[in-house]
């Protein structure tokens, strides 16, 4: 199925909820669904140890929160690994580490357009790990190896059970660590990491998409084989858009891109409403559409989203849902606006 457009509303899987139900109910008023990641719930709900079951050499610290990663002890379990690998239980998503997967499952979705899952990416994974000697386990060329492999292999068992719930499901993959990649302080180029991504995306099955809430080097994004990049507009939309040539090109592609315009902190959630967002989001269009770009096609290959997923807010859920509100009615407007 194509992927859904035509500026209608998704967001990104971290809500800070501690109630399952309000939280799945939040995720289900937005036009393509998603099951929540509740880490405000359970430590096993953080993206990176949700994404770490069953991967050799890991330990959940559960006082510490923190992913424990021993180089000993992941060449101990290699062999095991590799067997179990065989067997599709070894990458699916348990109800320990997440408690809205499957309930999320169980729910009648057919109304809906599409609906989607989403895991940390296999760069982002690499680079926040780090193993006993502090050094990031993504330069251990074995380990990163494994982790390609294993989160490809994850992402493809999530989507075949997203899909034999609504035959358009998609998995997207949280890239935070793109903006870390391209500084001087990595270590791993990008050269390299284009290469990785691009091996590990060729072995997705169905739709590949990207999210970042991050300002990583925008050129290598728009030109990666992905079908879907969301990104934080509200923050990063005027660089972004500076970008005119490579997203008209995204674009003719077929591809969509998700603009994440609604703030959900409190001290940016404050100063907008409808209007003002709507001001924002146009210009940014306008600008495209004034470089070439072409504004139906820009408009038809656009979902709409929160900015960031929001965890540290003093009100804890309350801007979080009112920003859900407002992006609905932002896309509402919106699609009466344009007639979609």
């Amino acid at each position: 199925m194509p992927l859904p457009g035509n500026l209608q509303t998704t967001a990104m899987g971290i809500l800070p909820h501690r109630d399952v139900e309000r939280a799945l109910a939040l995720a289900l008023s937005l036009d393509v669904p998603f099951w929540p990641q509740l880490p405000r719930l359970s430590y096993y709900e953080d993206m990176y140890a949700q994404a770490s079951e069953n991967f050799p050499g890991v330990r959940l610290d559960l006082a510490q929160e923190r992913v424990a990663f021993d180089t000993t002890r992941f060449y101990d379990e290699l062999a095991a690994y590799a067997e179990a690998s065989a067997e599709a239980a070894t990458f699916a998503l348990s109800p320990q580490y997440s408690a809205v997967y499957q309930r999320f499952l169980s729910l009648d979705l057919s109304r809906y357009p599409a609906i989607r899952g989403q895991i940390i990416g296999p760069l982002s994974f690499g680079l926040k790990i780090s193993d006993e000697n502090l050094k990031p386990i993504i330069y251990n060329d074995d380990v990163r190896t494994v982790i390609f492999d294993f989160i490809q292999r994850k992402l493809n068992h999530q989507a075949e059970e997203l899909r034999a719930r609504h035959p358009g499901a998609f998995v997207w993959i949280d890239e935070p660590g793109l903006e870390l990649l391209f500084s001087s302080f990595t270590g791993y180029t990008s050269e390299r990491a284009k290469d990785d991504l691009a091996a590990m995306l060729a072995g997705v099955d169905g739709m590949r998409g990207v999210h970042l809430c991050g300002n990583p080097d925008w050129d290598f994004l728009l030109t990666a084989d992905i079908d879907l990049l969301s990104f934080d507009a509200f923050g990063c939309g005027a660089i972004f858009t500076r970008y005119a040539a490579e997203v008209g090109r995204f674009l003719a592609k077929g591809r969509t891109i998700a603009w994440g315009l609604v703030p959900t902190a409190v001290e940016d959630f404050g100063g907008e409403g409808l209007e003002t967002l709507l001001a924002r989001i146009e210009g940014l269009w306008a600008y495209l559409v004034s470089k070439g770009v072409d504004r139906e096609r820009l408009l038809h290959q656009a979902l709409l989203a929160p900015a960031r997923c929001c965890l540290l807010n003093p009100d804890k859920t309350e801007t979080v849902e009112h920003a859900f509100t407002l992006l609905r009615q932002v896309s509402e407007t919106l699609r009466q606006r344009y007639k979609m």
